[in-house]
């Protein structure tokens, strides 16, 4: 029985790259190069974290904004009355 050198070993390391190469692309899998371009889980959940603040801070404005507005219309609206205006 033959041993192999390692050009042998070489060329047989070769030929399995290619196959797996060439399997990965048929089958469309998914490689670690093909995620490169996504964010890593720290920075989504940072980016997430972000924009769930931006978020808080816009439903706390538009509370006070909508009390604010509430408290115009009340105040509007008895102007109005003592006027004898329409609100149309």
């Amino acid at each position: 029985m033959a041993k192999l050198d390692s050009d042998d070993l070489k060329a047989i390391k070769d030929l399995m790259e290619v196959t797996i190469e060439e399997a990965i692309e048929s089958k469309r899998l998914v490689t670690k190069d093909d995620l490169s371009h996504l964010p890593t889980k720290d920075e989504f959940y940072e980016q997430t974290g972000e924009i769930l603040k931006r978020l808080d801070n816009l439903e706390e404005e538009k509370d006070i904004l909508s009390h604010s507005v509430s408290g115009h219309s009340d105040r509007m609206e008895k102007i109005e009355s003592r006027k004898s205006l329409s609100s149309d």
